[in-house]
């Protein structure tokens, strides 16, 4: 019989999250090589673009995502997306970048006084 996994809020605790309200994207990455691994984790793998090791991919955080990590979740690390400035728009999206930590953090430019 096919078990659901549940979240208890012990797991909450322990990686510092708030059950009330959960992050909306994961940072997956890579970390073990696909060979010698069954064909269905080969192809779930290419389908979220983990091709390359070490290459981290940014997904929402829906069901339909969360259960095919599930299945090669002995092959990556997921970690929460903080945005600690909000969303970027499409112009600071450019002066972006990820930290280790999983923080998107914008570098802001100053704009010439008019």
């Amino acid at each position: 019989m096919f078990k659901m996994f549940e979240v208890s809020p012990s797991d909450h605790a322990r990686y510092n999250g708030n059950p009330d309200c959960p992050h909306q994207l994961h940072i997956i990455t890579r970390i073990k090589c696909t060979k010698r691994r069954p064909y269905w984790e080969k192809k779930i793998v290419h389908d979220l673009g983990l091709d390359k090791s070490h290459q981290p991919r940014i997904h929402k955080n829906v069901p339909s995502i969360n259960n095919k990590l599930k299945v090669i979740k002995h092959l990556i690390r997921v970690q929460p997306l903080k945005l600690p400035q909000g969303l970027p728009t499409e112009q600071e999206l450019a002066d972006s970048y990820l930290k280790s930590t999983g923080e998107l953090i914008i570098r802001r430019h100053l704009q010439p006084l008019e």
